[in-house]
């Protein structure tokens, strides 16, 4: 039946509440469309603005990484710890369960192997293919100061005009050659160049000192990269000292299916990231579930 009869109460318009409009709360995001904000929303947790992103995308460029053999038995029990998964489109194709799967962050550059100068990358991931996969994002490698910058740079920003087309948000991840020190002062240099640019978001290593200056001059959320395993607990440490000085989460690849128990480890990283527990707090959580075989046990979804 037609509303051709004026049945409302007056009450109800609320005529003296003003409009509310509530843009995703993450930085650099307030003046981008609302498809990004969705999206943004699902790698970051809203209730904290943090996120733990699981990185198990390092195959691309150097095969069967120790701990990644067999991503079905590694990785797949980990995912309901993760706020999102950074992984190839191959990856997910073959291995990830779509009915289990976190938000996924998929691995749009590549090309050489560990055999050739990493920096040589092209887009590999159409980002229509990204849309078909449903991604919640998109990562490109920028190698400021490698051999290959502005061609690193140019597929960044070609992503970037793709996203905005499709409301797909660009990772932008600052590689570090073995000729540069990661050092504040270049990692200023790296992430700021990547967000003047348009990258949504900004991967990068952790300092010290001075890493709160880098997040304080990267206007959009910056990630903290993992790196390479170190002891658990400080790996711990990292993290927090990462988030205590402006980071916006971590994404963690090594640390935590290199761990000698993953689950538990995942857990601690949580802890740090989204509950600000102390480092050496959630080095016990760890200890206490790898001892207790809580990492076997069916895990409970992130919140």
């Amino acid at each position: 039946m037609p509303d051709d009869q004026d049945l409302t109460d007056g009450a109800r318009f609320a005529t003296s509440v003003p409009a509310r409009h509530e843009p995703f709360g993450l930085r650099g995001c307030g003046a981008l469309d609302w498809g990004m904000q969705s999206r943004l929303a699902r790698v970051f947790r809203p209730a904290t603005g943090r996120t733990v992103m699981l990185a198990i995308d390092h195959g691309y460029f150097q095969g069967p990484t120790s701990g990644l053999e067999r991503v079905d038995l590694s990785i797949v029990p980990l995912l309901p710890y993760a706020d999102a998964l950074m992984t190839t489109r191959g990856m997910v194709r073959s291995t990830i369960p779509p009915a289990a799967a976190p938000p996924i962050v998929l691995r749009a550059s590549g090309g050489p192997s560990v055999l050739r100068d990493l920096s040589n990358e092209r887009i590999a991931v159409g980002m229509e293919d990204a849309v078909r996969i449903n991604a919640c994002a998109v990562a490109v490698q920028v190698f400021i100061g490698g051999e290959y910058e502005t061609q690193s740079v140019r597929n960044m920003t070609r992503l970037v005009d793709a996203g905005q087309r499709y409301g797909i948000p660009v990772l932008a991840v600052t590689a570090v050659g073995r000729e540069l020190t990661r050092d504040a002062r270049y990692l200023r240099l790296a992430t700021r160049i990547c967000a003047e640019l348009g990258a949504h978001m900004v991967k990068t290593y952790y300092c010290e000192p001075d890493f709160d200056t880098v997040a304080a001059a990267c206007p959009v959320p910056l990630v903290m990269a993992g790196g390479k395993k170190l002891p658990e607990r400080d790996a711990l440490v990292m993290a927090a000292n990462a988030v205590q000085n402006g980071a916006a989460g971590v994404d963690m690849g090594r640390n935590i299916f290199q761990s000698e128990a993953p689950q538990a480890m995942i857990r601690a990283v949580g802890a740090v990231v989204h509950e600000s527990m102390k480092p050496e707090d959630a080095y016990d959580q760890y200890v206490l579930a790898a001892a207790g075989g809580q990492a076997d046990r069916a895990p409970a979804p992130a919140g």
